[in-house]
């Protein structure tokens, strides 16, 4: 997204569809609601270890629930860019 301002729960489904997830769990929305809320306090995205603990999802679980990945994946559908830093 070229403004995250702009973003919302009917964005994220949108994106979500895009990276392949055809309905987002209550998990999806935890991980996704945290990047948010921590972008928007620190204005960068949360490093990978610290998503896990707060949203409560392990790193394995991360990577089933989004495929691209949490740095890629997730933040994407959060409506935020890749973060620096990620290959």
């Amino acid at each position: 997204m070229m403004n995250p301002e702009f973003w919302d729960d009917d964005i994220a489904r949108s994106i979500a569809t895009e990276e392949g997830i055809d309905e987002m769990s209550d998990d999806h929305w935890n991980v996704v609601r945290f990047i948010r809320s921590y972008w928007e306090e620190h204005d960068l995205a949360p490093a990978v270890r610290l998503l896990c603990k707060e949203s409560g999802v392990s790193v394995r679980q991360m990577y089933k629930l989004f495929t691209s990945g949490p740095a890629r994946g997730a933040c994407r559908i959060a409506g935020l860019p890749k973060p620096d830093g990620c290959v």
